[in-house]
């Protein structure tokens, strides 16, 4: 099989060896970087062994040779030539129906390898589609994310990483994808894998997330049920409403005034980042009975960000109070309202 990587390799992985996967290998070898050409192979052997695992038979449950050619062109998407005015994963699907149809493939096949190209980012659809286009998406997430990889026989991803490097696969894909993306944005829209990944790229607020399309959609809809908690208007309400919300020992209404990815110090030498750990610490906060006061100190205001510093008396957390002198600073997020990127009583 000549494909532009040994011809050893293609032996020892035992691949199918037909004149159309033969031609897929050379043409993915040839438009697309040997990380991509690496995982594209090395996603199908794990979807044959996921098939295995499964009980199902080449030939006689699924279309191995089909299987094989969306697995190795599942990416090509993210060559110069399927580089079109799509998200990766359509244009990928459409530059690999192209080039099955050159080949006279017939187009209830084609249906079949274009739904596996366009949905392998789809959690959720793709597993509703034939066995084709679950395998391939199986062997897809089992070599980015390592998905069901305990399922795989033993030794067998050693061995096929041995044979094609991962060359930090999932960093460069990601770097593959937000060339594309930052050059036309239109590849990367709002609430896709693609416009996700974009999104953290770009200033905050650039890139549009579901609450921010839903203020723009110009209907005048307003938060109702859980959406419905109050929001800190301006800097200094942020700690009205962290008082009020721990006096209340309302968990949600605390987490709610720091961004997802922000940074949190509840005492002195920890350092956490992100809700699930905020969560937590203020958790045991409200568990230990804590009470704070908070006193406006001093506020720099920029635009959409404050610098702010309180006056902070902890007490309930052990014989004595606490006190501090806090560094927070906030940011104003799409719905108006104020929240903490940073809250360090203990930075000063």
């Amino acid at each position: 099989m000549t494909t532009g990587a040994p011809l050893a390799v293609f032996e020892q992985l035992d691949l199918p060896d037909t004149s159309l996967t033969r031609d897929a290998s050379a043409y993915a070898a040839r438009a697309t970087p040997a990380f991509v050409f690496h995982h594209s192979v090395r996603s199908y052997v794990f979807a044959r062994a996921h098939a295995r695992n499964q009980g199902l038979r080449a030939g006689a449950d699924y279309d191995d040779e089909l299987l094989f050619v969306s697995c190795v062109l599942h990416d090509i998407g993210l060559s110069e030539e399927g580089n079109g005015d799509q998200r990766f994963e359509v244009d990928g699907a459409d530059t690999a129906a192209v080039f099955l149809r050159e080949r006279g493939v017939d187009e209830r096949r084609i249906a079949i390898a274009w739904d596996a190209i366009a949905l392998h980012t789809s959690d959720g659809i793709a597993v509703r589609k034939g066995s084709e286009v679950v395998l391939a998406q199986a062997g897809i997430g089992t070599d980015i994310l390592g998905a069901r990889r305990e399922s795989l026989p033993p030794g067998l991803a050693d061995d096929v990483h041995a044979l094609l490097p991962r060359l930090d696969l999932g960093y460069a894909l990601s770097d593959a994808i937000l060339t594309q993306a930052e050059a036309k944005p239109q590849k990367a829209p709002p609430l896709t894998f693609p416009g996700e990944l974009l999104r953290r790229h770009l200033p905050y607020g650039a890139h549009p997330a579901w609450y921010d399309l839903l203020a723009a959609a110009g209907w005048g809809d307003k938060p109702v049920g859980a959406t419905a908690r109050r929001r800190a208007e301006t800097p200094q309400q942020v700690a009205t409403l962290f008082m009020e919300y721990l006096e209340a020992a309302d968990i949600e209404g605390l987490v709610s005034l720091y961004e997802p990815n922000a940074h949190f110090v509840p005492t002195p030498g920890t350092h956490l980042v992100g809700t699930d750990a905020i969560r937590e610490a203020l958790q045991q906060m409200i568990d230990s009975g804590a009470r704070l006061t908070l006193e406006l100190r001093e506020i720099r205001h920029v635009g959409d960000v404050a610098l702010v510093s309180n006056n902070a008396t902890l007490t309930g957390v052990g014989p004595e109070p606490v006190v501090s002198t806090t560094t927070e600073i906030l940011r104003r997020q799409p719905d108006g309202g104020w929240v903490h990127v940073v809250d360090d009583p203990f930075f000063s």
